[in-house]
């Protein structure tokens, strides 16, 4: 179990599951830079993330529901959270029934190959499985370029390697040194690029430890 002190940004998941470069360069050296796939990402999410509550006579839906898990060491905000009328749900304040949670995330463009944003759902999935002591099985990401969800079952392998995830943050958060670059064809579309040099640094590894040293004795 963490302590509240230790949690981090639930959002560096995505971040650490695309590349543990990219998730050192914002979480550790506090750098962004934004282009136009993330100011799109950032538009969606602001739309998405207006507070308030929408009810439904079994849907009840709240945005922008602030989620934690001492188990995980996480914290973040939910886009959306509905919550559905169940026999197997939970207790709300002040809502007669019972209901279970439904996270759904929303994403520009199209789903991805690779499961960075499965990723990301399914944590918010165990926040709100500490946060409510109840069972999550699935949730939704809603992309903006087909403009439809995707269902996402919580299934025990996305659960472990959700975990291993949250587990490695921890640990390179606690060394506290941007890993190394190694590129690949998806660097070209990463709005750091041009900080983290890919190209020359992964093709001189001596030259990043170098930089890695020299800004190390500057931060002293």
């Amino acid at each position: 179990m963490y302590s509240e002190d230790d949690l981090l940004p639930l959002s560096g998941l995505q971040h650490l599951t695309f590349c543990e470069r990219q998730w050192g360069l914002i979480h550790i050296e506090q750098i962004w830079e934004e282009n136009r796939l993330t100011a799109e990402g950032r538009v969606l999410h602001e739309r998405a993330h207006q507070p308030g509550a929408e009810n439904r006579p079994n849907i009840r839906t709240s945005r922008g529901l602030r989620l934690h898990s001492l188990r995980l060491g996480l914290v973040g905000q939910a886009d959306i959270v509905e919550f559905h009328r169940s026999a197997e749900g939970v207790v709300l304040p002040e809502v007669e029934g019972s209901w279970r949670p439904f996270p759904v995330e929303y994403k520009r463009g199209k789903p991805k190959r690779d499961a960075y944003d499965e990723v990301q759902l399914c944590a918010q999935a165990l926040c709100l499985e500490e946060m409510f002591s109840c069972d999550v099985s699935e949730g939704a990401l809603y992309y903006g370029d087909p403009r439809r969800r995707s269902q996402v079952i919580f299934n025990g392998k996305l659960r472990a390697r959700t975990e291993a995830i949250a587990s490695r943050m921890h640990e390179l958060y606690a060394v506290g040194t941007t890993p190394l670059a190694a590129y690949e064809p998806k660097c070209d579309s990463c709005s750091l690029l041009a900080r983290c040099l890919p190209r020359l640094l992964a093709k001189r590894p001596g030259v990043a430890r170098y930089l890695a040293r020299a800004l190390a004795v500057g931060e002293d």
